[in-house]
């Protein structure tokens, strides 16, 4: 047992880097002391939520006109009788013959909060430059029931910088998540991210936050649980991110790979002049 107990130590078990194996009371001093920091991050979590509620909003002055299954829609439409809109921007323009993972997997968390979401006066919609027909493509494919509406005829997404004008991207001007798109956005149209807004009693509507790049992780539950488990995020391949492991939920166990900009190729897929 010994012998084992050593072996296990240095080796790690089943592929979990290697731990100091101890008492019960020594865990529980251990674990008190994380309490604390945890606490901690609680405690800064609220702070930072509180400053979020207290910027500034900005008022929408432009007619935003978005393409939906019964037709036009207004983006006053879109709130659907409440005043919270959360709008999911799903990286996918027009042509787009890749799933975006990180989008996929976001939106994905939300099928089981609609109406909690909606009992709390939010409305969610997710929006994509795609043209509506590709749309609904996507999302009968893969069963999601939130409204998805197309800004392929507006300057929605441009506005919102989550597209970026082909002349953008050619000179290296677009800027994304308030800075300088990263190296692994070059060359790219869309890209994703999430935004929120507010309309009055009155009418008029704000556009109150949004997010992008990593700030999109507070909307991934999966993470609260990955967090805890001894193998953590499983982040360990080429770019240490959800790239590394997350799929299309339709894709798992079917090969394929995944771009550093979270496009996933299928094992049939040609394009390999688009893979990293």
């Amino acid at each position: 047992m010994q012998i084992e107990a050593m072996e296990r130590k240095k080796t790690g078990i089943n592929g979990v880097n290697p731990h100091k194996i101890a008492s019960k009371a020594e865990w529980l001093v251990a674990r008190k002391d994380l309490l604390e920091r945890e606490k901690e991050l609680t405690r800064l979590r609220d702070e930072i939520s509180r400053h979020r509620r207290e910027l500034p909003w900005v008022k929408i002055q432009k007619e935003y006109v978005f393409d939906a299954l019964e037709g036009k829609v207004a983006l006053a439409d879109l709130f659907d009788g409440r005043s919270q809109l959360f709008i999911k921007h799903f990286m996918m323009g027009p042509g787009a013959a890749h799933q975006c993972v990180g989008c996929s997997l976001e939106v994905d968390h939300v099928e089981g909060l609609l109406e909690h979401l909606e009992n709390n006066d939010v409305t969610y919609v997710v929006v994509a430059r795609a043209p509506i027909d590709e749309i609904e493509v996507v999302r009968k494919r893969m069963g999601w029931r939130f409204r998805w509406v197309s800004s392929f005829h507006n300057d929605f997404n441009y506005d919102f910088k989550v597209s970026f004008k082909p002349e953008e991207v050619a000179a290296g001007r677009a800027l994304y998540n308030f800075q300088q798109a990263p190296e692994w956005a070059a060359g790219l149209e869309d890209l994703s991210g999430d935004s929120v807004f507010y309309k009055d009693d009155s009418g008029e509507i704000f556009h109150t936050y949004s997010t992008y790049g990593r700030g999109g992780e507070q909307f991934l539950g999966i993470y609260g649980y990955l967090d805890v488990m001894p193998k953590g995020r499983n982040e360990n391949g080429p770019y240490h991110s959800l790239t590394d492991w997350a799929r299309p939920r339709n894709k798992y166990g079917k090969g394929g790979d995944v771009e550093a900009n979270g496009r996933y190729h299928a094992p049939s897929c040609g394009c390999t002049a688009h893979k990293s």
